[in-house]
């Protein structure tokens, strides 16, 4: 009986952990996918380097994004970090 001790502890602690760290990021890891195969042209999207933006084309790897001065950049799908509501 003693023994069993420490391996419940240890099955506790792995237990919070995962709940606390690992679950949680697995599930912002797939909303920010499902964000990432919903993108769509005329989006308003933050990028993770703050740019604000609006997409232009979208390719399977690569987004045309319009800037406020009207210049088109070429950034990759994986740079969005957000997509903008309109309200």
């Amino acid at each position: 009986m003693e023994g069993y001790g420490g391996f419940i502890t240890l099955i506790l602690m792995f237990a919070v952990l995962y709940f606390i760290l690992i679950r949680p990021q697995q599930k912002r890891q797939k909303e920010m996918n499902q964000m990432h195969s919903n993108l769509k042209k005329g989006d308003k999207i933050v990028t993770i380097g703050g740019l604000h933006a609006i997409i232009d084309a979208i390719d399977e790897d690569t987004i045309v994004l319009r800037a406020g001065d009207g210049s088109k950049l070429t950034y990759d799908r994986r740079a969005v970090r957000e997509v903008v509501s309109e309200s």
